[in-house]
C-alpha cells in the first residue's frame, strides 16, 4: 500500500516540477512543520474537541513528507517499521513496559 500511495505522490510532486525542492534536508524541515499543525490543532482544548477534518488533513501532509523523505532514500518504510518494532520490542520488554510510560533506560 505505502509503494502506492509514493507513487501517487511522486506523481503529483513531478507533474508540478516540484521535485527540484525536495531534497532531505527540505523534506524533513516541512515534515516538522506539518507535524506543528497537526499539533496546533489540540492546543487549548481537550482532544475531543479537535476538528477530525483538519486532524485528517495534518496527518495525511505529515504521512506523505514521511513518505517521500524515505522515497529520497531508497528505504522501505514496511521494513524500517518492522525493524523499529523489533528494535522497540528489546528495549520495552513486556514484563517491565506493561502499563507504564515510563522510558526504556527508567525500567
Amino acid at each position: 500500500m505505502t509503494e502506492e500511495i509514493t507513487a501517487a505522490l511522486l506523481k503529483f510532486r513531478d507533474e508540478r516540477d516540484w521535485e527540484q525542492f525536495h531534497n532531505p534536508k527540505d523534506l524533513a524541515i516541512a515534515l516538522n512543520i506539518e507535524a506543528a499543525e497537526l499539533l496546533e490543532l489540540f492546543l487549548w482544548k481537550d482532544p475531543e474537541h479537535a476538528n477530525l477534518d483538519k486532524i485528517k488533513e495534518e496527518l495525511a501532509d505529515v504521512f506523505s513528507y514521511a513518505l517521500l523523505l524515505a522515497n529520497k532514500y531508497n528505504l522501505d518504510v514496511n521494513q524500517i517499521i518492522l525493524d523499529k518494532i523489533k528494535l522497540n520490542n528489546h528495549k520495552y520488554p513486556i514484563d517491565k513496559a506493561k502499563g507504564t510510560a515510563k522510558k526504556y533506560n527508567e525500567l
